[in-house]
């Protein structure tokens, strides 16, 4: 099994159901697995073999300003995007968090993972 890691990419957006939340924004780590044959690349060292992580960012970047009510549409949308831009990608896992989400408690983060 092979994959990369892109984790503790963090980004100020305005995801969520409260009226709050789209008006002032919360901060969101996105964390993904991106699975792909990555054997070329190990054996040539060449830049093409592979996934360049700086265009996964920026697709992340842009779709984490699209504001969502739910993680879950947030986050299957920048699956649906990375695996429609880079085909060699054959599934991606991703952690989406909600830093400090506003409701009552002691809670760090409210988070979704999808493997799609």
């Amino acid at each position: 099994m092979q994959y990369i890691e892109l984790k503790g990419m963090n980004f100020h957006a305005y995801h969520g159901v409260m009226e709050q939340e789209q008006k002032v924004g919360n901060t969101f780590t996105v964390d993904l697995k991106l699975y792909a044959d990555l054997s070329r690349a190990i054996r040539t060292d060449h830049l093409e073999d592979t996934v360049n992580y700086a265009f996964i960012y920026a697709v992340v970047k842009e779709e984490m300003q699209i504001p969502s009510r739910l993680l879950e549409h947030a986050a299957g949308r920048i699956v649906r995007r990375i695996k429609q831009q880079f085909p060699t990608i054959t599934a991606v896992e991703i952690r989406l968090a909600k830093r400090n989400p506003p409701f009552s408690g002691d809670i760090k983060e409210a988070a979704i993972v999808l493997k799609l």
